[in-house]
């Protein structure tokens, strides 16, 4: 890690390391920038690194043979990416990448498995965001399943609202409708209800959240379940330390 650049960590994990531990990880860690669009990587690739989302936003999407792919999964500063690794294995299933511009603290991956015997309070973390992810991702594959395009799109944004810190998002209306896994015509009505309720302002590259509450009460019961899982693993977190 480059000199100064310890003074730039907002990723809730390296935050939430005993002191010893984080002197341990960061002479390891390279703060890296992300631009939007940029793949971490692709199904089937050798996971060579791995991520602790610092800024902006990382989406996990399944891709299917035909090329469609569909988000399963969304990171942001609570995270990780990589978690895979953890688990002893050394290629990606899906694929990561960056929707919201920010940056990353990049580890090897071989280093960080060297590491995780030795500090047992970095294993801890990443195993709890495992779970977390594993719960949110169940339950967007049910969501995606049973609910209306509107209650989806008001979920989702609620969520990129939660990883980015801001109520001022940087998407398209293409891009919504592929990581909803629905066509941009439907993300497109759903955007112009929500709308039309004053609840966002959809301009070119933007949307904003204009009434939190309001667009929350438009959501499904998803993301309530969802924001729930990561509450108690933050509160989890801050009772260990």
């Amino acid at each position: 890690m480059r000199e100064g650049d310890d003074k730039l960590i907002r990723n809730e994990i390296l935050l939430s390391l005993p002191d010893a531990e984080r002197d341990a990880v960061l002479p390891h860690l390279e703060l890296v920038r992300l631009t939007a669009h940029h793949v971490l990587h692709e199904p089937g690739d050798n996971l060579r690194s791995a991520y602790f989302c610092n800024t902006g936003m990382i989406s996990i999407l399944t891709v299917f043979p035909d090329g469609k792919s569909v988000e399963v999964g969304l990171v942001g500063r609570e995270g990780f990416v990589g978690l895979r690794l953890i688990a002893g294995f050394p290629t990606a299933f899906t694929r990561a990448i960056t929707q919201i511009s920010g940056s990353a603290y990049r580890i090897d991956g071989a280093t960080l498995l060297e590491l995780l015997p030795s500090n047992p309070e970095l294993r801890r973390l990443l195993e709890g965001f495992s779970q977390v992810q594993t719960a949110a991702v169940c339950q967007v594959a049910a969501c995606n399943r049973l609910h209306e395009v509107e209650e989806r799109l008001a979920r989702w944004l609620l969520m990129c609202s939660d990883r980015v810190k801001s109520d001022s998002l940087a998407l398209t209306q293409e891009l919504l409708g592929q990581m909803l896994g629905t066509r941009r015509s439907s993300v497109t009505l759903a955007a112009g209800t929500l709308q039309r309720a004053g609840l966002i302002a959809a301009n070119r590259g933007e949307v904003r959240i204009l009434k939190r509450a309001g667009l929350e009460r438009a959501a499904c019961s998803c993301y309530a379940a969802v924001r729930r899982e990561f509450e108690e693993w933050r509160h989890m977190r801050s009772h260990s330390k």
